[in-house]
């Protein structure tokens, strides 16, 4: 063994501590001295890279005027921020989940699942300023400097290095970054910055705390819909609405009034997808139908199936064992199986039927195995399918026949009842009468339940409604009976 000077490790420390101090400077948005081993032309690189990764994921929603409304508006918003000279892009996201995302740099993502959600331009507004104040506290940058700090056998220098595509291969993974759970101070302190750029625009901030109350409501609906995404890592929205009334209160006179926007934000509305769109896959039992490529598959019974852009597929009870379905990036099914089975530690075993191989795949620094399956590969309607099975090895005998019935089950869809199906859309009224909302769902009927109509129009079943106000309603999307 070669042995080193006993005092590097010292010397190694004490360059780090300099580095931090030459690296924590001073936020223009929050005033505060910060860590950032990135550059700013690092910043912007790295949500360059990752943008195509994230429509690739979730898809834009396909629809110009949103994408023109949102992109004008973050713009306005972001020209009021301590960062005005980023190159700001903001995204609708074909996504139904309640969320909002930021990517270094200045790519901003809201979903439509969102979207539906608000009922004024200011509420939107709140949010996309919300999630400025993530890019300009460059709170991203300093997770992953500590982050970096915190590993050294990544490398420090990567962090620094001129090419980008060196730092810890982190630009190959844009989803990974556009998650990153910020600390709560983070989100308040996002929280505050976002009111700052609401008002700087113009907008009544009396609106902000209704966007945490909504989202709170979304989070404990007795449906059984799981708490939004954009709360996930978020501090209670009950007390943040509560510490944003306390601050709009503190604020000058003439900046607690200004544009609300609820009648062309609602109108703006009409005709949005709500929920999941069957076009793009959905289940019946144990059968999940894709109308738009035309196929089927069965899934094996009692397994969690998930349906996203790039995949679907299904996961044990016991999380131990996969099948997925994906489009290959060949032309063949024989390139894709040869490149499928060039990646190192994957090990082709003996042919289970035509086009479908056996595998085992192994670490290949030790050699030991780690899960067995069956792969397929299938031509069909121009496109090349890449369907896998799989669990640990341990426990890949156990699910052998439920993967290859799953498997062999892949085929045409020629059903007119399952190809002929239309996604959930909003739809506005304006009530002919004053009632209540539990009265309006039976006057104007939706197809979905009373509770989730109370939230998605900001108030409670029996709030009375006046005359001429505009109400949302969700109609469409029934899928057929089995």
């Amino acid at each position: 063994m070669k042995l080193k000077p006993p005092h590097t490790r010292w010397i190694l420390a004490a360059g780090c501590g300099v580095l931090v101090i030459i690296a924590c400077t001073i936020n223009p948005a929050t005033g505060r001295r910060q860590l950032t081993l990135l550059s700013e032309a690092q910043e912007i690189e790295m949500g360059r890279q990752a943008h195509p990764e994230i429509i690739a994921t979730f898809g834009a929603y396909p629809d110009e005027e949103w994408q023109r409304y949102i992109q004008e508006l973050g713009s306005e918003l972001a020209a009021n921020s301590e960062r005005p000279h980023l190159d700001w892009a903001f995204t609708v996201l074909d996504d139904p989940v309640v969320n909002a995302m930021a990517l270094p740099g200045g790519h901003i993502y809201v979903n439509r699942g969102i979207l539906a959600h608000f009922n004024s331009e200011a509420e939107l507004a709140s949010v996309l300023g919300h999630e400025i104040g993530h890019v300009t506290a460059r709170h991203s940058v300093e997770q992953l400097s500590r982050m970096q700090l915190a590993n050294l056998g990544l490398g420090v220098a990567t962090v620094v290095s001129e090419d980008f595509r060196e730092y810890a291969g982190l630009a190959s993974q844009g989803v990974g970054i556009l998650f990153l759970k910020f600390s709560r101070d983070d989100e308040s302190q996002a929280d505050h910055l976002g009111l700052r750029y609401l008002t700087l625009s113009g907008y009544d901030p009396h609106e902000m705390p209704k966007v945490f109350n909504t989202l709170d409501r979304v989070g404990g609906t007795r449906g059984g819909q799981s708490m939004p995404t954009w709360l996930s890592t978020h501090p209670n929205p009950g007390n943040r609405a509560v510490n944003m009334g306390r601050e709009i209160e503190q604020l000058p006179l003439d900046q607690r009034q200004g544009t609300v926007g609820r009648t062309a934000y609602l109108r703006r509305l009409r005709g949005m997808v709500f929920g999941t769109n069957p076009r793009e896959g959905y289940d019946i039992g144990r059968t999940f139908y894709h109308p738009d490529l035309e196929f089927k598959l069965d899934f094996p019974d009692g397994w969690q199936t998930v349906n996203q852009r790039s995949a679907a597929g299904a996961l044990s009870p016991q999380k131990d064992a996969i099948v997925v379905l994906t489009l290959a990036g060949e032309d063949s099914p024989s390139a894709a199986a040869q490149s499928f089975f060039a990646q190192q530690g994957i090990e082709r075993g003996p042919i289970w039927q035509r086009d479908f191989h056996a595998f085992r795949t192994h670490d290949p620094s030790t050699g030991e195995r780690r899960s067995q399956g069956l792969v397929g590969f299938v031509s069909y309607r121009g496109r090349v399918y890449q369907l896998l099975g799989y669990s640990v090895a341990d426990a890949w005998s156990g699910y052998r026949d439920q993967a290859q019935r799953s498997l062999a089950s892949f085929g045409a869809l020629t059903d007119p009842r399952y190809i002929n199906v239309e996604p959930k859309t909003i739809e506005v009224v304006e009530l002919p009468r004053t009632m209540t909302l539990t009265e309006f769902a039976h006057r104007f009927p939706s197809t979905v339940d009373t509770e989730t109509l109370a939230i998605i129009n900001g108030v409670d079943e029996s709030t009375t409604l006046e005359l001429g106000t505009l109400v949302k309603r969700v109609v469409g999307g029934r899928l057929p009976e089995r």
